[in-house]
């Protein structure tokens, strides 16, 4: 049996992979625990690397720097999926200690070996097929059924890389706007509503659940969530079995995001992971003792998982683009909490802050 690695002490430096927001976010929460955080991001000035101890500027796959990284970082994490895994696996092949670990970011990056992984360990997920060529959707098309999503296998977010086929007609138009990629075809799911849940499991195999969040989305882009999200008990506790099921699966260290479809009468279907702090938990940061950017630092730390109950009820809106211009009327709002992402470009649709509305329970 492999022994659990001591918790690092403050003083003790972290590393993530990845400058954007999330990053940022919880390089301020590993401040507060007394960590130094290094960043790599091939974006010189980044919003992590501005907030951090230091920033290492090279591309995410480049040796040299992957390896002085490993050497300065007590532990390596990441802010987000796309990093190659493969960076990963060399950083940890190298001796550093990285949590997640790389099969959990293999595992989210292909949406086929995600959604394999999910219903085998009982997470279920809607009925798919994988696709290499236009030939396997219009084979696919009886099994999964009409209307159907056909998304890239990797890389898309946020809406990007996948389209809905209404009609066989439509496959080749389907298959000529994802680019005519490997991708997956899902069925539709009847759902009532988007749910999602943030979950940490630590280095000791403890696990921790926040509260559910109600999750609505415009043009594929997270726009709120309301947070705790009003459900019986039957779907909390369905919903709970996932996430320990995820994180047990993967032998997971950190905090991980699960989307989920509401069927009602506490039937869930997974829609995906995220390895890693999620959009869905920043109103964790106003409606928590821990939130998801410390409970995350705790877990690849080593330290003990926090509380997660809620303690307010929580409203958090994304603010994309020249939406940011709102922030001196937000910032005077007694009730929100303001939290903006230090990016110097406000492009459309680009993720630039977001406020929780809070409440009490």
């Amino acid at each position: 049996m492999t022994a659990v690695p001591a918790p690092l002490p403050p003083g003790s430096t972290i590393g993530i992979l990845g400058g954007g927001q999330l990053g940022r976010m919880l390089s301020q929460a590993a401040s507060r625990l007394g960590f130094d955080v290094v960043i790599l991001d091939p974006e010189e000035n980044s919003p992590a690397g501005r907030v951090s101890r230091g920033q290492i500027v090279a591309a995410y796959d480049d040796p040299t720097a992957l390896s002085v990284f490993g050497r300065v970082c007590d532990v390596v994490t990441f802010e987000f999926e796309n990093v190659p895994a493969a960076s990963v696996e060399l950083l940890a092949e190298a001796g550093a200690l990285v949590a997640p670990g790389p099969t959990a970011l293999a595992v989210a990056q292909d949406r086929i070996d995600e959604k394999t992984f999910l219903n085998a360990v009982g997470a279920t997920t809607v009925a798919f097929a994988a696709v290499d060529r236009a030939d396997d959707i219009t084979a696919n098309l009886d099994q999964v059924g009409l209307p159907c999503l056909l998304k890239t296998r990797r890389d898309g977010y946020d809406g990007k890389g996948q389209v809905w086929i209404r009609d066989a007609a439509d496959v080749p138009e389907a298959w000529a706007a994802i680019g005519g990629r490997p991708a997956i075809l899902e069925a539709r799911a009847a759902f009532t509503r988007e749910l999602s849940i943030i979950a940490a499991r630590g280095r000791d195999g403890s696990v921790a659940v926040y509260p559910l969040g109600e999750n609505h989305h415009a043009g594929g882009v997270l726009r709120t969530t309301h947070a705790p999200a009003r459900v019986d008990a039957k779907t909390l506790k369905r919903a709970k079995a996932i996430a320990t099921a995820v994180l047990e699966g993967l032998a997971y260290v950190g905090v991980v995001g699960i989307e989920l479809f509401d069927l009602g009468n506490g039937k869930l279907l997974v829609n995906e992971i995220a390895p890693r702090v999620h959009n869905t938990g920043h109103w964790t940061q106003d409606g928590c003792v821990c939130d998801q950017f410390e409970q995350h630092i705790r877990a690849v730390a080593g330290w003990p998982l926090g509380p997660t109950t809620a303690h307010a009820r929580v409203e958090m809106t994304n603010l994309l683009g020249d939406e940011i211009e709102q922030w001196s009327n937000l910032a005077a709002r007694p009730d929100q909490r303001l939290h903006l992402y230090g990016k110097s470009e406000a492009r459309p649709g680009r993720k630039m802050a977001h406020v929780n509305r809070v409440t009490s329970l």
